[in-house]
């Protein structure tokens, strides 16, 4: 149990350096949940039966920036559309809420919202399906304020290997090295969270920006392809790049990945998608549990993750990245987007310094995205946008 004082010391240390969250899936359970009926679920209050995420537990949480996803399931066969449903419903986040959200599309604007005591809103878009094998589209996306894309979720793309799908590109395709090439060009920051490891070494190879990883842990402790292995790892300090840890159990902790490869192999015996969350996937689910006992992380679980990849990769590659509203389970302590004190709390207790904990929760994550704003503008001063298909560079 973490004292009480270290836990009054981060809430003092988040006051002035607040949480940058690098994936929260909202919008997606605005979808599911209400159909983005926006009223039925209103974050100016507490959701605690529906939701980990409205606006009173972001301010308990200390969170002062917050990357929106913006995903669909990449079987979806419309995912143009529905992404922009998503930007869309984040839009009106932000209109209906402008007191506390405050719209950002760079390192500047994160800044300015920090100074102004609002949550700076970024979006992030789960998946290169959502560009349909299209530069135009990415760029598109980016218009509308989409400021970082995951090259893969969790099925492979034409162009991207998948961490949890049989490989089939070896990493990334000749045309996905263009997608990477023309998110430099843009300053769209490239999430190699959910890629294959073959892939986040390809991306690492053509990337001329710092890269992030918005939500994954260490597969050195967690042995799950979701997370990243060391010689990746290793690699941030010479790319600039951030990994943002994420809390999902079946991520974080080595008897939950058990547990929940027999969980999701229940519900597809019975014909369910292992992401159905529908409330006859959920019984199933739930009497799997009653029979099943769920091994449970904590923040100790969590934290021993930033330990780990702190010694690996040093403090100034590391972030959070909590995948809250996109998992059915959180560890103990960190239920919900009010939990991020107790994370800093452990860490505090740990040995942290403040400086140290000041660079994970926003000034890596700030530094990060001006870096590959930076690069942008060098690219763009040499070199238009590229038209190339993916059919003239992969055949």
């Amino acid at each position: 149990m973490t004292s009480v004082s270290f836990l009054d010391e981060a809430r003092e240390l988040l006051r002035e350096f607040p949480v940058v969250d690098g994936h929260n899936d909202l919008p997606y359970a605005l979808r599911e949940q209400v159909r983005y009926d926006l009223a039925a679920r209103d974050i100016a209050v507490h959701q605690n039966a529906h939701l980990h995420t409205d606006l009173p537990r972001l301010r308990e949480g200390g969170v002062g920036a917050q990357y929106w996803s913006v995903y669909v399931r990449s079987d979806l066969p419309d995912a143009v559309p529905a992404t922009l449903e998503q930007i869309d419903c984040v839009r009106q986040l932000l209109a209906r809420y402008p007191a506390d959200l405050a719209p950002a599309l760079t390192a500047a604007d994160m800044e300015a919202a920090r100074a102004e005591g609002r949550i700076a809103s970024l979006m992030g878009a789960e998946g290169g399906h959502s560009i349909a094998n299209s530069l135009g589209t990415l760029r598109g996306l980016y218009a509308l304020g989409v400021r970082y894309m995951t090259l893969t979720h969790n099925d492979n793309n034409d162009w991207a290997d998948s961490a949890t799908d049989e490989p089939r590109a070896g990493g990334l395709t000749a045309f996905g090295r263009a997608v990477v090439r023309e998110m430099n060009r843009l300053g769209m920051l490239v999430d190699l969270s959910h890629v294959a490891a073959t892939t986040m070494r390809d991306a690492l190879d053509a990337t001329s920006a710092p890269v992030i990883f918005s939500h994954s842990s260490s597969r050195a402790v967690c042995d799950h392809p979701r997370n990243i292995p060391d010689d990746v790892l290793e690699r941030l300090p010479g790319n600039g790049g951030v990994a943002m840890v994420t809390f999902v159990p079946k991520f974080v902790l080595q008897a939950a990945v058990d547990w929940t490869a027999a969980a999701d192999e229940n519900l597809r015996s019975h014909g369910f998608h292992h992401l159905d969350t529908g409330e006859e996937a959920m019984k199933l689910h739930r009497a799997f549990e009653e029979r099943n006992p769920r091994p449970v992380a904590t923040v100790a679980t969590v934290a021993d993750h930033l330990d780990h990849m702190r010694e690996v990769a040093g403090i100034d590659h590391l972030g959070i990245g909590g995948d809250y509203d996109g998992t059915a389970f959180t560890p103990d302590g960190l239920n919900d987007v009010s939990g991020y004190p107790n994370l800093v709390a452990e860490l505090l207790a740990r040995g942290w310094s403040s400086s140290d904990l000041a660079k994970l929760t926003w000034q890596n994550a700030v530094r990060v995205l001006g870096a590959a704003e930076d690069v942008a503008r060098g690219l763009q001063a040499t070199r238009g946008p590229s038209n190339a298909t993916i059919e003239e560079l992969d055949g």
